[in-house]
């Protein structure tokens, strides 16, 4: 059976309401614009990455910062000991000599403008005109010495050179004592004679010595200052006096200088 037909006026009203639910639900993107076009929306932003920092240091510490810091030191030629993040007197003559090459206070607490020295390192000053690609230099000013190999840098380390005090000793095979100041001579040198292990001189014990001036030698020290203390020797640390003759043959030239 049909059903009665419906009338217009009544036919229109259905179509109205169809398009008022049409306009709620549908996708149109002109009645509901995207969250990013909007202009109150808040662009999207990245944590910044933190800055790396580190605490100040002092002879004695111990833990990561110290084990980076001897890392560091190493991988630029200065020669810390073991890597075994403590801050022990070998690891405090590297950092002595550091600071001698960036032209810094020589001192045992690191803070901010050391990590930022040590982060972009000056290239230690040549001590002669002349550059030899095998050669040592010796700042007699700010204690250290640097070995080259073929051209660059293979060891910097701290070093105690001649005190200035006057003294009076025997030579060796001499009967009476002569009299002199404990000085390290400036000029161009050569390496000569060596000797392996513990050798006992008029003025003392020396370890694993190479002569470059006469009775003047490159040798091992159980004590490196940071000062100037020997007859007029270059006193290193023990633990590169072990294979400092491993690096350094004979003949070999060294520069000594008391630079500005």
């Amino acid at each position: 059976m049909r059903g009665r037909p419906i009338g217009t006026e009544k036919l229109a009203a259905l179509l109205a309401a169809a398009v008022l639910l049409a306009g709620c639900s549908g996708t149109d993107e002109a009645a509901s614009p995207p969250a990013e076009s909007s202009p109150s929306a808040k662009p999207a932003t990245s944590t910044p990455t933190p800055t790396p920092t580190h605490r100040k240091l002092k002879p004695g510490a111990k833990g990561f910062d110290v084990k980076e810091l001897q890392r560091r030191l190493k991988a630029l030629n200065y020669d810390p000991g073991k890597l075994d993040g403590k801050y022990g007197p070998s690891t405090e003559m590297a950092v002595w000599a550091f600071q001698a090459v960036n032209r810094m206070k020589r001192k045992g607490t690191l803070g901010k403008s050391f990590w930022e020295a040590l982060a972009d390192p000056e290239e230690p000053r040549p001590m002669a005109k002349k550059r030899e690609k095998n050669r040592v230099d010796v700042d007699l000013k700010r204690q250290y010495l640097v070995l080259y190999k073929d051209g660059e840098p293979r060891l910097i380390t701290h070093v105690s050179s001649g005190s200035g005090e006057y003294y009076c000793a025997k030579d060796r095979g001499a009967t009476v004592p002569r009299c002199r100041y404990a000085s390290t001579g400036t000029g161009d040198f050569r390496t000569g004679r060596r000797f392996s292990g513990w050798e006992t001189s008029p003025l003392g014990r020396l370890y694993n010595p190479i002569y470059f001036n006469g009775g003047i030698a490159f040798h091992g020290a159980l004590s490196v200052p940071k000062h100037p203390a020997s007859h007029g020797c270059v006193r290193m640390p023990m633990h590169i006096a072990e294979y400092f003759p491993d690096l350094l043959g004979t003949n070999v030239p060294v520069h000594v200088r008391r630079p500005r």
